[in-house]
């Protein structure tokens, strides 16, 4: 991932000592940079102590920013004081990024009119006023927080999170690979409702994808590379020679797709054609382009890719399409989440093994279903999420849970992991009620904060409570 610029703004009202300008300029620059990021400040000589007062002062800052379009990701708003309203619209209502507001607190014992701050107070107004112009902005709980603080970098931390979620879902393209099986009425969408919100979805036949498959040539370089990426990214023991090069030929026409149609993530419909056409599964080909980042949904959901790519950008780590599949015992707090074999090799406990689809073989005969990659979700913290379309509207639904690592029999089919979630009965009963699918999008991390943030405060996604 690219490193994260942020330019640094900072407030004042001029009756408070411009020391505290002064250390602020300082504190939450040396800070952000420690966090690894790349900061853009204006310079101190620019405006009265480098900060910004007046609505004059903020046409400069705004000049500024003008002048170094397109080399920040959002900008951290910092209030060492009350901070003047005025100049904040003016510097920042066309600035076209995510905003974090950040207010200094107050210390007991430093409560004099040479030392107290009272951004407590000056937060609220830049606030009401961002409101009224409609310029959507950031803030995160404690009100006011120190730079000083681990609150302040986990802060920090979400933000980036935010503004890389907003920087490339602002508008970006999905390829819908396949016409929806119809079986699956759950995976139904609506194209008008994701164009609303900046999403284009390129519908390719399957008809394409067996084309390009045919026009593969063996021997060539293009093939040799795939095919050692392949091998040495899962295991391939007793899978025959013949599968292991369809799949090969398949990774590369599904690679192909998304470079010649600018595909910043796909949903494949991925049987039973495939299958009994090609004679292979591409569970392990989903898997493998999730895990170099590029996300992939598996049975045409392409209600879940999106939530899949918010999640993955927010965590910085891959993310997966999975079921929500199995009670776990007598545990009301834990299921069994699941899938074929699509989950990214990096989140499964040891490499996985490329089987054969137990479905495919029962429904149709041995040997027309080679591709899960089988295996066990490791243990971690994790994220999960889901969308539908509505009534034109694109709706989520978020929360956090863990994966514990628990045993799941090992005659249990395809990839899965015991997840606990508090509440998970009644979130279960909502889920179904609120008419979501039985799909969900899972990635590592709680992230779940900077993805409500980023998908309600500035893309406009609608959010409902489970």
């Amino acid at each position: 991932m690219s490193k994260r610029t942020f330019a640094l703004y900072f407030g004042n009202r001029g009756f408070f000592p411009e020391s505290l300008i002064a250390s602020a300029r300082k504190e939450v620059k040396e800070i952000v940079e420690e966090m690894g990021f790349a900061t853009l400040i204006l310079d101190e000589n620019a405006t009265r102590y480098g900060a910004v007062e007046t609505v004059e002062e903020g046409r400069k800052f705004a000049a500024f920013l003008n002048e170094h379009k397109g080399e920040y990701d959002g900008v951290i708003l910092s209030l060492p004081n009350f901070g003047d309203e005025n100049g904040a619209i003016a510097a920042l209502e066309d600035c076209g990024v995510p905003i974090l507001i950040q207010a200094y607190p107050d210390e007991i014992g430093k409560m004099d009119f040479q030392q107290r701050r009272d951004a407590f107070c000056g937060k609220f107004s830049i606030m009401d006023v961002f409101y009224q112009y409609n310029l959507p902005y950031t803030v995160f709980k404690p009100h006011t927080v120190h730079p000083c603080t681990q609150t302040f970098r986990q802060h920090i931390e979400w933000f980036a999170a935010v503004c890389r979620i907003v920087k490339k879902m602002k508008r970006f393209n999905i390829g819908a690979i396949g016409a929806r099986t119809t079986a699956f009425k759950t995976v139904r969408f609506d194209e008008l409702t994701l164009q609303r919100y900046g999403i284009t979805t390129e519908t390719l036949d399957l008809s394409e994808l067996f084309l390009r498959v045919r026009d593969v040539k063996v021997n060539t370089y293009e093939f040799k590379e795939k095919q050692r990426r392949l091998l040495n990214y899962t295991n391939w023991n007793g899978v025959p020679e013949e599968k292991i090069e369809m799949l090969t030929k398949v990774g590369i026409a599904l690679d192909n797709m998304i470079n010649d149609y600018r595909l910043d993530c796909l949903a494949l419909r991925c049987w039973i054609e495939i299958e009994r056409e090609l004679g292979v599964s591409p569970c392990v080909l989903l898997s493998e382009l999730n895990d170099r980042m590029f996300v992939a949904a598996c049975e045409l959901d392409v209600c879940n890719a999106i939530p899949m790519m918010a999640l993955s950008l927010a965590s910085e780590k891959p993310a997966m399409c999975l079921d929500w599949n199995n009670n776990y015992g007598e545990y009301e707090d834990k299921c069994i989440l699941f899938h074929c074999g699509p989950v990214p090799q990096s989140l499964m406990e040891t490499k996985g093994q490329v089987i054969e689809h137990a479905m495919f073989a029962k429904s149709f005969g041995e040997g027309c279903g080679w591709g899960c990659n089988a295996g066990r979700i490791a243990r971690a913290p994790m994220t999960f999420a889901s969308s539908k379309t509505e009534n034109g509207k694109l709706i989520f639904y978020i929360g956090e849970g863990q994966f514990t690592g628990e045993p799941i029999e090992k005659d249990f089919f395809g990839c899965g992991g015991v997840a606990e979630i508090n509440g998970l009965q009644e979130k279960l009963l909502n889920i179904g009620k609120k008419g979501f699918r039985h799909h969900v999008s899972v990635s590592v991390g709680h992230t779940a904060i900077p993805v409500r943030e980023a998908l309600t405060t500035y893309l406009g996604y609608e959010m409902t409570d489970i």
